[in-house]
């Protein structure tokens, strides 16, 4: 079986949330199918790593993205019903690439990953191919909780990519042979988009071994929030946490300090220290592992969240429980969620952290590893696209 894999990120280094399903997409097809990968990228570091990518798929083309470029065409579609998604998600020699590579390789099945490289499905060459979408989750949801939280222009901007990304969504979804999302949240929620599509749930998981911290717990006061920082819900849930939470904290445990972990920091994010000496910023790091294993606790304080927040995972199998609220539970599986503690308003967050902070090492450490984590394994949730990919390419699409 040959797979054309389409990203919208090169799935290498899995270190960010939209990278880390799709290369563990690879390696779950690696020896069950020739994969070839069709990626975009955005900066020449990005770039780099295509060769590493070769020992899990049959060959790895990419396509920069030019920003400058994107941001005019996505001014000329806001009159149109074209979703800004697809403006920005885009390269001048996509499209003769990827041609090109259909037509030296042509694919059994088409894989798109998440909505922004939907489209091509839709459109030569590839229409008329069989294809999965694996959506991960609704992401004009989201487009439409920032809307509700934005002023004008941005809350009209927002509104309509909301809307013109539904259509999108649904019209996707409706033509495919299934669309993958991660959880029976987002299953629902694209059912109410899209009634008669095909909808199956494949969640995401982690790495377990990977994370398992190796050593013994010490005494800590560190809490940790690690993200991609210029990640909107990311940046108003560190500010969030900064302004509203961590005052609170300090006023029970002096002692304690605040991790922010993740690349491109925003200037909102990294002014934050300027509110508490206690508070550190770190930018991009080369392994966000040392920071969890010397934490007390893990942070998720966002008001914003689809799908399955993958810093929760990656905390929990690092031997730190969490605290979260309840818009980031929602979408975790059920054996994480005796490692966490899930709070909303600002004093009960700032009383679970403290609530973690006050408990011995040991008993830290033993909360987290109540999760099942062997049952969240890459390699067991993803496990069902063998077969869901081998069915959709001996199938017609609708």
């Amino acid at each position: 079986m040959r797979v054309l894999y389409l990203t919208h990120r090169l799935p290498y280094a899995p270190n960010r949330g939209d990278r880390i399903r799709a290369y563990y997409t690879l390696r779950v097809l690696r020896g069950h199918a020739d994969v070839d990968v069709v990626s975009l990228v955005h900066d020449t570091e990005e770039a780099s790593h295509r060769d590493e990518l070769l020992a899990l798929a049959a060959s790895v083309t990419t396509a920069p993205v030019t920003p400058i470029r994107n941001h005019v065409r996505g001014a000329i579609a806001l009159p149109s019903a074209r979703p800004l998604t697809h403006a920005l998600l885009d390269s001048p020699v996509l499209s003769a690439r990827l041609a090109r590579l259909v037509a030296e390789h042509p694919p059994d099945v088409v894989l798109a990953y998440c909505s922004g490289m939907a489209r091509l499905t839709l459109q030569p060459p590839l229409a008329g191919l069989p294809f999965v979408v694996d959506l991960v989750d609704v992401d004009s949801l989201k487009w439409r909780a920032l809307a509700a939280s934005q002023y004008p222009p941005l809350a009209w901007i927002y509104g309509r990519e909301a809307t013109c990304l539904a259509t999108f969504e649904a019209a996707s979804a409706g033509r495919a042979v299934t669309t993958l999302v991660v959880n029976d949240r987002e299953a629902v929620a694209l059912k109410k988009i899209a009634p008669d599509a095909s909808v199956t749930v494949v969640p995401s998981g982690v790495e377990y071994e990977y994370w398992r911290p190796k050593d013994p717990p010490g005494e800590s006061e560190d809490v940790v929030f690690c993200g991609i920082m210029n990640y909107r819900p990311n940046e108003e849930g560190a500010e969030w946490l900064a302004r509203e939470v961590w005052p609170l904290v300090r006023r029970r445990r002096p002692s304690a300090r605040l991790r922010l972990v993740g690349a491109q920091p925003t200037r909102r994010v990294r002014n934050i220290p300027s509110i508490d000496s206690s508070i550190a910023v770190t930018g991009a790091v080369p392994d966000v592992r040392p920071f969890l294993w010397g934490a007390a606790v893990a942070v998720a304080p966002l008001h914003l969240s689809r799908g399955i927040q993958n810093k929760v995972l990656e905390a929990v199998a690092a031997g730190v429980p969490a605290v979260i609220t309840s818009a980031v539970a929602a979408g975790l599986p059920a054996e994480i969620h005796n490692a966490v503690w899930v709070a909303d308003d600002p004093g009960a967050f700032a009383e679970a952290i403290v609530q973690g902070l006050e408990f011995p090492p040991s008993a830290r450490r033993a909360r987290a590893m109540t999760a099942d984590l062997e049952a969240l394994s890459w390699e067991r949730r993803l496990a069902p696209l063998i077969e869901i990919l081998t069915a959709a390419a001996r199938a017609h699409p609708k």
